[in-house]
């Protein structure tokens, strides 16, 4: 039989190729670092998280909203984790964190802001970017009111601090935040409901690309919404939201003196926080880099990796 030279080199490659995966050699040049799981305890309470990446790198804090978990990040935090140090936290009552009972936790945004800093103190992160996404956003931004300096850029999707981004979704959240009454308590509970979950999900979202949601989202995420007793846990979050709104002008007076780097990435069709408030950004960061993307509150679902290319552009020229 003539073996000729091509069949050799393709031989030989194959050859180098298996001895890698037996050897455990090399990754291939495509293959992202593989995500690691962990939970921590703060204040005893354990704070679960992904990470991913060489804790050399520069960090990013992936800081997700209602009603999901870090789980929203399991398809962005690939795209990072080969040039950033990536962390995903799960809030107390959220995801994989711990779940104590109202009586003996207090879910207030307060409260998770320093669960989250707890948890990037035991990791020894001191200096970071971070993504805000939905309630992501008050939660970062109270770590950033704390210590201005040791965020280096901020990735705003969906992620609000104006008043223009608060339209008419709030209306009966805002008369429970009023009355502090069980009847307007009950009117919002539909909103932890499966039927409020695939909205959020999909509403907004083009008909054109809907089949671009995986139900594995919403499903997961109504799993832990369907815990016992987390539906007042949620319900309690909803009342605290209004302690945020007095804080917007404090963050927004921090952005004019600080110029943090900013990109906003919006769902330009999203009913929960609006477009607007995507917008309203470049009041106090005239130099904000701003995307509104055709799609709906859970843009990462549909414009994932649109969002992961935005995102590596702007860090590599935004961090140190």
């Amino acid at each position: 039989m003539t073996i000729t030279f091509q069949k050799i080199i393709i031989f030989t490659l194959f050859a180098f190729m298996a001895i890698g995966i037996l050897s455990g050699g090399p990754a291939l040049a495509g293959d992202s670092p593989q995500i690691h799981y962990g939970k921590v305890k703060i204040d005893g309470t354990g704070i679960f998280y992904r990470e991913a990446g060489d804790k050399a790198n520069p960090a990013i804090v992936l800081l997700h909203g209602f009603p999901t978990s870090s789980h929203m990040f399991r398809d962005l935090i690939p795209q990072l984790a080969k040039d950033y140090y990536v962390i995903a936290p799960d809030y107390p009552g959220f995801g994989n964190s711990d779940a104590p009972s109202r009586t003996e936790f207090s879910y207030t945004f307060d409260n998770f802001a320093h669960h989250i800093d707890g948890l990037l103190t035991a990791l020894k992160v001191d200096e970071f970017s971070i993504y805000v996404f939905d309630y992501g956003a008050p939660v970062g931004f109270r770590l950033y009111q704390q210590n201005p300096a040791r965020i280096t850029s901020i990735i705003a999707q969906n992620g609000n601090a104006y008043d223009e981004g608060i339209a008419g979704f709030w209306d009966p959240i805002k008369a429970y935040w009023k009355s502090h009454a069980t009847s307007e308590r009950e009117a919002i509970r539909w909103l932890t409901t499966i039927t409020a979950t695939k909205w959020q999900y999909e509403n907004g979202v083009p008909a054109d690309r809907l089949s671009l949601i995986s139900p594995d989202g919403w499903q997961h995420t109504q799993s832990m919404l369907d815990r016992e007793g987390n539906a007042d846990i949620q319900l309690d979050i909803f009342y605290d939201y209004r302690n945020n709104i007095p804080l917007y002008p404090q963050w927004q007076e921090i952005f004019r003196k600080q110029q943090t780097p900013l990109l906003v990435i919006w769902g330009k069709n999203d009913e929960i926080f609006v477009a607007a408030g995507g917008e309203a950004y470049r009041k106090d960061l005239p130099n904000a880099e701003i995307h509104m993307l055709d799609t709906g509150h859970f843009a990462l679902e549909t414009h994932g990796q649109e969002i992961g290319k935005l995102m590596k552009v702007f860090l590599a020229n935004n961090t140190k």
